[in-house]
């Protein structure tokens, strides 16, 4: 067990009755928790909602989101990773790899509700769809989402950039206003070339929107809108896997949000591309 859980686990003698009770349930299900409600967590333990909230604090923790935040974190930095290094000295058989990878990749997909903030979320999509051009950026294996964000949107009619160059990119910033979006794409958020990007595109009257995990991230502290993915692998691994994962859920979820916030209006080129599409098969 890690240290979140190993300090309830110390702390239990302290607790008050219904406070044991909740920190036993959490020993007993981790998994389960970052997925409930503070009312589920009281139904599913026998206690009561307002004894989530004294449970949180008695532990140290100010409130049952970041309490989540937490145990998402620790699970995730204690199970067997696939990106781990000693992932190398694993027996697993092919087969058993692919189950573990969709495992990985679920959980990870599943613990974003508890990283991402509604209404930063809703103003991302309100943001995006009122803006006139779109940059998105990010490296390594952020740029996966970067590259997937600019070809959805640009399917919505946006005038989109996505680039790995970053002197291409830093040369297209003056030229951005103040319904143009920077889409910045980071895991661990503190990749220069992103955070510069960002910060020169600020100063140009452009808006910021970072997909960034939330623990020590400069550029969720810079940034105008932030969509918190969790932290779910180490920053030092052999490939990103499930956070990437979680990026590309959110650009799915972003696309989707402001389709349906375009409505039919976008239909007739879909339908005209698709015809194209299907003339020129062969």
């Amino acid at each position: 067990m890690g240290t979140l859980l190993n300090r309830i686990k110390g702390n239990l003698p302290s607790l008050s009755e219904a406070e044991k009770k909740m920190g036993l349930y959490v020993l007993e299900n981790p998994s389960l928790v970052p997925n409930m409600t503070t009312k589920e967590l009281a139904q599913k333990s026998g206690t009561s909602e307002s004894s989530v909230v004294r449970f949180c604090k008695s532990i140290g923790i100010g409130s049952f989101k970041t309490f989540k935040l937490e145990l998402v974190k620790e699970l995730a930095m204690s199970e067997d990773h696939l990106t781990d290094f000693h992932f190398l000295q694993d027996k697993s058989e092919p087969y058993d790899i692919f189950q573990k990878v969709t495992h990985v990749n679920t959980s990870a997909i599943e613990a974003i509700s508890t990283s991402l903030d509604r209404r930063e979320f809703e103003n991302a999509v309100d943001t995006l769809h009122h803006a006139n051009r779109l940059v998105f950026y990010g490296v390594g294996g952020s740029a996966t989402a970067a590259v997937d964000g600019f070809y959805k949107f640009t399917k919505l009619g946006y005038p989109c950039t996505a680039h790995h160059d970053f002197h291409f990119l830093l040369s297209s910033i003056p030229y951005l206003k103040k319904n143009d979006i920077i889409i910045a794409i980071s895991m661990s958020g503190k990749t220069k070339d992103v955070l510069e990007l960002s910060r020169f595109a600020q100063k140009e009257g452009a808006t910021v929107i970072a997909i960034t995990n939330l623990d020590k991230s400069p550029l969720y502290k810079e940034a105008d809108i932030r969509l918190c993915t969790p932290i779910v692998e180490h920053d030092y691994r052999i490939g990103s896997i499930p956070s990437r994962m979680t990026q590309l859920t959110i650009i799915d979820a972003l696309y989707l949000s402001v389709f349906k916030a375009m409505g039919e209006d976008v239909l007739p080129q879909y339908h005209e591309a698709r015809n194209e599409v299907v003339r020129l098969r062969r």
